[in-house]
């Protein structure tokens, strides 16, 4: 208090100070930011939506890590932006509503993209949740998307389909089997 600022009026100070400060994004740096999101939107097979708000740090950094190791690539850009690059993309449908803190999920995968921040989602219902996306050259809403991401992997599929080609064929042999054996 030698200064006639008391201790808590100097932290509050110091703390608005600290928070409150923004830094703008360059005009230079929107327009380089919205470039990549139409490069993003135009390139990827598959682009979800996510809501992300109230995720912590650390689950972040496990969604990325997740989502690389898939073959998934995760960015996060201003809402305004991610629209614009939508609005200069022509696809059919209706863009999702993009509420909340947006991420983009995207690959060169038609389902990993929806499948991992599904499967992420799942251990995180109240932070993390898909919003929508964009499929095959159209917009999908979120029911859509999250129908998308319970299809399980082609590995899965395959040897769902090895099964139900081998099982018929394994029956026949054992009723043939079963008639050798009565036979004999």
């Amino acid at each position: 208090m030698a200064d006639g600022i008391s201790p808590t009026e100097g932290r509050t100070v110091f703390m608005s100070r600290f928070f409150f400060t923004r830094m703008a994004i360059s005009r230079e740096k929107k327009g380089e930011i919205l470039e990549r999101l139409k490069g993003i939107v135009e390139r990827a097979v598959t682009v979800v939506f996510v809501n992300f708000h109230g995720l912590r740090s650390q689950d972040t950094s496990l969604l990325r890590r997740n989502l690389r190791e898939n073959g998934v690539s995760y960015t996060v850009a201003k809402k305004t932006l991610i629209a614009l690059s939508l609005a200069t993309t022509p696809l059919e449908g209706v863009p999702p509503a993009l509420d909340g803190e947006v991420g983009i999920a995207y690959g060169d995968d038609a389902l990993a993209p929806a499948r991992e921040v599904g499967k992420f989602a799942k251990s995180r219902k109240d932070t993390l949740r898909i919003l929508g996306g964009i499929f095959e050259g159209s917009y999908r809403d979120a029911l859509s998307m999250l129908e998308i991401a319970n299809i399980p992997g082609r590995e899965v599929l395959h040897g769902r389909l090895a099964y139900l080609v081998q099982s018929p064929l394994s029956r026949l042999v054992m009723a043939l089997d079963q008639i050798a054996q009565k036979r004999s």
